[in-house]
């Protein structure tokens, strides 16, 4: 990278990064995007030993991306795909590990309610999972559902399985977190580079495909790697289009905090567990850290440019909430509207995470498509694509995060995605 590239140093909420890390000229591999699979994938790549330069175009946790917001959720059940109930829990022993090595609580570990009206071949495969992983989880009956949980208006419900283990992260905190680790790495083998990335330009698939020598970024700097893993998130399909502009799809959706009755505590995570509504594809996350009841609905919104896009709520989706609210949770109805955040999911028709090798560079992997769900699997995730690169015999990837897996063919939508 030539000498006019600009470096960043920014404040997160408990240190902030250190102007004088050590530049190494050329690095191992540069990981484009430092949200949830990018921070993590330059984490345990510089942790197994190699040069990273970490870039964005923006500092980690923006408004932007997918990996900001101040809580995410951390769950375990994904009915017919196990695998992200493995790569979940096995992110959380993760999780926890680094919130003791950095200080910093990350977790609120409220657990997870999922309700349903029946029995499903979805709640079963979900049973199943979890109890061949030994996750700790309770099934209560529907008349043990209201005496546990009075605050929630039940009618309807057959039952409920609370993931014990299950809650929510606070999602922008961990994020700058992470890309702080690697920025600051005792070793002075990461940096992190603020810059715009420019698509490179990609030949059609070859059965013997070149490297990449370098990228270009928007100031007119270059930035030479070994290899390159791109985890941009909704920005992937703008520039890989030939690749995944029918595979990941961005789109807006519209998050809404409620105030709390003043002076008690029966909507805060201390006394209630993420709410997952399967039939109403509603999520809610208790009050916590001062900020109001979150109130999401999963379904797709519609398309939506990350960059340029206006990040304005909905009136149709914020009525939808408020009746929502009002039927769940009684006391709630009415409850004024504290916060409007606006995100995005990159949506796969599946909700199949992307994970592979691009067809036309020998030394360039794309890790993206987290369909909403992505960011507790972030560090499962960046164990994995490490792996991918430095292991002499590497997991196999599933066959439904290739590149050539299911793509969009008109307005599929998914569900549970959080």
């Amino acid at each position: 990278m030539d000498s006019s590239t600009s470096f960043t140093s920014f404040t997160s909420s408990t240190s902030c990064y250190n102007p004088r890390v050590t530049v190494t000229p050329h690095p191992d591999v540069a990981v484009i995007g430092a949200g949830a699979f990018g921070g993590w994938t330059a984490l345990h790549l510089l942790e197994r030993g190699a040069r990273i330069a970490l870039v964005d175009a923006w500092e980690p946790g923006h408004p932007r991306g997918t990996s900001s917001g101040e809580s995410r959720v951390i769950r375990y059940g994904y009915g017919h795909k196990p695998i992200y109930t493995e790569w979940a829990w096995r992110a959380l022993a993760q999780w926890r590990r680094r919130e003791q090595e950095w200080r910093t609580p990350l977790l609120v570990p409220c657990g997870a309610l999922f309700a349903y009206t029946e029995e499903s071949g979805y709640s079963r495969a979900c049973d199943a999972a979890l109890s061949k992983l030994k996750i700790p989880f309770q099934r209560f009956d529907a008349a043990e559902l209201r005496r546990r949980y009075p605050q929630i208006a039940l009618d309807g419900f057959a039952f409920g399985v609370l993931e014990t283990d299950a809650g929510f992260l606070r999602a922008k905190l961990a994020t700058r977190c992470v890309a702080r680790a690697v920025a600051e790495h005792a070793s002075g083998r990461g940096r992190f580079v603020l810059g715009a990335v420019e698509a490179p330009q990609a030949s059609a698939p070859s059965a013997s495909p070149k490297p990449l020598e370098k990228i270009h970024l928007a100031g007119g700097e270059t930035l030479s790697a070994g290899a390159f893993v791109f985890a941009c998130g909704p920005w992937l399909p703008q520039l890989f289009p030939q690749f995944l502009g029918e595979r990941i799809r961005p789109t807006k959706q519209d998050v809404f905090f409620f105030g709390t009755p003043p002076g008690e505590g029966r909507f805060n995570a201390q006394n209630m567990p993420v709410w997952i509504d399967i039939a109403r594809e509603f999520y809610c996350i208790p009050a916590h850290d001062g900020r109001g009841f979150k109130v999401a609905y999963d379904r797709s919104g519609p398309r939506f440019d990350p960059t340029a896009g206006e990040r304005t709520s909905s009136p149709e989706i914020l009525e939808l909430s408020r009746r929502y609210l009002a039927e769940r949770f009684h006391a709630l109805a009415g409850a004024p509207l504290a916060e409007v955040r606006i995100c995005q999911y990159e949506r796969t028709p599946d909700s199949h995470l992307v994970i592979d090798r691009h067809p036309a560079f020998s030394n360039v992997w794309l890790a993206g498509g987290g369909s909403g769900h992505g960011f507790k699997l972030g560090p499962a995730v960046g164990e994995f694509v490490a792996a991918q690169m430095f292991d002499a015999t590497p997991p196999a990837i599933p066959a439904e995060m290739r590149l050539g897996a299911i793509a969009f063919t008109g307005d599929d939508v998914t569900s549970l995605s959080f």
